[in-house]
């Protein structure tokens, strides 16, 4: 083999190997741009409010109007208390109200009386009869409050939904006794849903409230667009717990590998199709759009590394 084939052979060699490092150099810059210093995260769960159902009045259930998982939409009924003592007690309030009333009416009408003979009638007895009179108002008052709260126990009896939702953790059948206060059914509120990303603290330099992002949620292939909403400010500090004296309870050792830690922020919904089914505790990857001034890294190779990761 001539020298000058060796030669050739040594640099096509040597071009490939510059070839192949330039690449992987590339490769890893890519790479740490991607997963280092871009605003993005695998760590992303989709959260809701819920809205806990507890009767105000204590009584037997009498229908249970709903199932579990069911959507309803604001103001539909979710179940009734049997109303029979309820509607009984209105009765009765009634009831004291006419009797106030009538004794209001004999009173004035009695203290009108009296001082028509102011000349006759000694100055005591006008003076009580006054009193009569405003202690006849105070109890029809008192028999108007009692009418209006048998009236709002009365309502109370018939449980509505205060928003469109999902009817969850329903532990609820005819004829099970409702504790006022307790508890028996929760609402996912249909309006409410946003996803929460826990983003390192180095990356939090390219996010900021209103900037746009890319939520891919790990069940469906969609890329769903949403917006930052807020940025969390505080997670938890274990040098801050108090041990049983009260006094903090320093970690002894500190460890010089320092891991960023994670901030939650939170990201809005902009459109949701509606072959996608949103549930809360659902897990997805979410990308922030840097905010302008922020250089970060740009490419669809970036993109598919986000994905690939």
């Amino acid at each position: 083999m001539s020298e000058r084939s060796i030669s050739t052979q040594r640099l096509l060699r040597a071009g490939l190997t510059l070839v192949v490092v330039v690449a992987a150099g590339f490769l890893v810059s890519a790479l740490w741009r991607a997963y280092v210093v871009a605003p993005w995260t695998r760590d992303g769960r989709v959260s809701a409010q819920i809205v806990r159902i507890a009767p105000e009045v204590s009584g037997t259930v009498a229908e249970v109007s709903v199932a579990d998982d069911q959507y309803v939409k604001r103001g539909e009924v979710l179940y009734r208390i049997d109303n029979a003592s309820f509607a009984l007690a209105l009765a009765q309030a009634e009831a004291q109200l006419a009797a106030a009333e009538v004794s209001l009416r004999q009173k004035t009408e009695e203290a009108r009386r009296r001082r028509g003979m102011e000349s006759l009638v000694p100055a005591e007895d006008i003076q009580r009869a006054n009193q009569a009179v405003a202690i006849a108002q105070a109890e029809l008052r008192g028999a108007r409050v009692t009418v209006d709260r048998a009236k709002l126990d009365l309502a109370r009896t018939e449980l509505r939904a205060p928003t469109d939702g999902y009817v969850t953790r329903l532990r609820l059948n005819k004829g099970d006794y409702a504790v006022a206060g307790q508890p028996n059914l929760a609402l996912i509120d249909a309006h409410s849903f946003w996803i929460t990303g826990y983003f390192e603290e180095t990356k939090l330099r390219g996010i900021k409230p209103g900037a746009a992002a890319q939520i891919r949620l790990m069940g469906f292939d969609q890329v769903l667009p949403g917006r930052v909403a807020s940025i969390g400010r505080g997670i938890t500090d274990s040098n801050q717990q108090a041990d049983a004296q009260g006094l903090p309870s320093v970690e002894p050792s500190f460890s010089w590998v320092r891991l960023a830690q994670r901030i939650p922020v939170r990201v809005e919904f902009d459109h949701v199709p509606h072959e996608v089914v949103l549930a809360a505790g659902m897990t997805g990857s979410i990308e922030v759009t840097p905010s302008a001034g922020t250089p970060m890294p740009q490419g669809r190779l970036i993109s598919l590394l986000h994905r690939w990761m």
